[in-house]
């Protein structure tokens, strides 16, 4: 028997060490040569560890949510080969992309460069008899879910294949869902549910990613939030307009419209569109807008970024939002995709709400949050008219920006929404 070191390999990405967000395998287990055994997560992505050799694994580097450096042995595995250690190089891992059970849905997974597999003993020893791994183990892997769903649904003994869903992906919804099922009586109406034990959950993975960066941001950052009410009766009709004739091009939402109004009225209020170096004590004013556009995932919400907004019109900005949107839903959006914002938009859709607090997205100095549209009675002069209004609000550094620019800005937004004939004028 040889003893099998594989080693972290460098994911590409000028990193020092990668957290364990899942693990897909146990110590005794018997693995065939690319079999999965651990899910790592960057602060970007997450890749999947894939064994270069068959074996029973000996030894795991750590729990979930340890960080491992790169370079450092990941999973000892014995080997039927010589009695001598063998280990992995720490080489680059190379991206694949293959495609998932679901029509038109893709999986990108990492795959570490391959070792030689050590040479046969001259006389083999017999194989240890492979353990027999739950049904529900092999099904919880066809089915697609974040690494912490999935994570979750073994330790509970679930059989994700079993799960009811809406979308392409099991969310941690679902499989609260599915944890009321009572036999015969199937899913438990919203009245009927019932006291369950209290769980414990590790903040690991892009979860623990983002409370870190927004722990910082407010630790570092003393917000103020600025609400106004908005009209866009005339824009909502325009955007009807403009749907109802669009041919092949993509349909338009309401952010698009928004993010043209915050371009065209940006080079007015620059300390708006800047990222603030409070180490250095600089701040830098960026000529161009490159809008961080918040998105909620499986895994947690992620920032794509739209390049140079101000040079896209609204159909431009309807493409990208809709590319960046499934490119980090789906794990395959690029590191340059996921940074390099100067401000960002973030919202909830028709979960807007009233008004939002959002936070900021630091080094930048402001994020801008449209809220939900509603139908209401408004004054006319001595006329009632049925009006379509929004809530606008945004969240400033204090250090950076002063509330007076802030509600001037908005205002100046306002302008260009509620005469819509203006975001398209020169």
């Amino acid at each position: 028997m040889a003893l099998f070191k594989f080693r972290l390999p460098d994911i590409g990405e000028g990193i020092s060490e990668a957290e364990i967000v899942a693990w897909h395998v146990k110590v005794g287990d018997r693995v065939e040569e690319d079999q999965s055994l651990a899910d790592m997560m960057t602060d970007k992505a997450t890749v999947e560890m894939e064994s270069p050799v068959a074996g029973t694994v000996v030894e795991l580097a750590g729990e979930v949510g340890d960080q491992v450096p790169i370079g450092s042995t990941l999973v000892v595995i014995e080997t039927e080969g010589a009695e001598e250690a063998a280990e992995t190089p720490a080489a680059p891992v190379t991206e694949a992309v293959v495609e998932a059970e679901n029509p038109g849905v893709e999986e990108v997974v990492a795959t570490p460069a391959p070792a030689p597999t050590p040479a046969p003993a001259p006389v083999a020893a017999t194989p240890a008899a492979p353990e027999a791994a739950p049904a529900s183990a092999e099904d919880t892997r066809k089915v697609l879910a974040s690494p912490a769903v999935r994570a979750r649904a073994k330790d509970l003994g679930v059989d994700l294949s079993q799960v009811r869903h809406e979308g392409a992906h099991v969310r941690h919804a679902d499989l609260d869902a599915f944890l009321r099922y009572n036999g015969a009586q199937g899913y438990h109406a919203p009245h009927a549910s019932r006291a369950r034990e209290d769980e414990a959950v590790k903040v690991i993975g892009m979860r623990r990613r983002i409370a870190e960066n927004m722990a910082a941001s407010k630790r570092a950052i003393p917000h103020f939030t600025y609400v106004d009410e908005i009209d866009v009766t005339a824009l909502e009709a325009m955007r009807g307009d403009l749907n109802a004739n669009r041919g092949q091009r993509p349909k338009l939402t309401m952010l698009p419209f928004l993010i043209v109004a915050i371009c065209r009225t940006l080079p007015d209020f620059p300390m708006l569109n800047a990222r603030y170096d409070d180490e250095a004590g600089v701040v830098t004013r960026s000529g161009r807008v490159h809008m961080g556009m918040a998105t909620q995932t499986d895994a947690g919400l992620m920032v794509p970024v739209i390049r140079d907004a101000q040079d896209k019109n609204v159909w431009q900005l309807a493409t990208e939002i809709g590319r960046l949107a499934d490119a980090a839903r789906t794990g395959k959006a690029k590191s340059e995709e996921l940074s390099g914002s100067t401000i960002t938009v973030t919202s909830l859709g028709p979960l807007g709400g009233i008004a939002t607090t959002p936070v900021i997205n630091r080094p930048e100095v402001a994020i801008i949050g449209p809220n939900k549209i509603v139908e209401r009675p408004v004054f006319d002069g001595d006329d009632i008219r049925r009006a379509k209004l929004m809530n606008l609000s945004i969240s400033c550094d204090h250090r950076v920006v002063d509330g007076w620019d802030a509600a001037s800005y908005v205002q100046a937004v306002r302008k260009l929404l509620e005469t819509p004939v203006l975001l398209f004028a020169d």
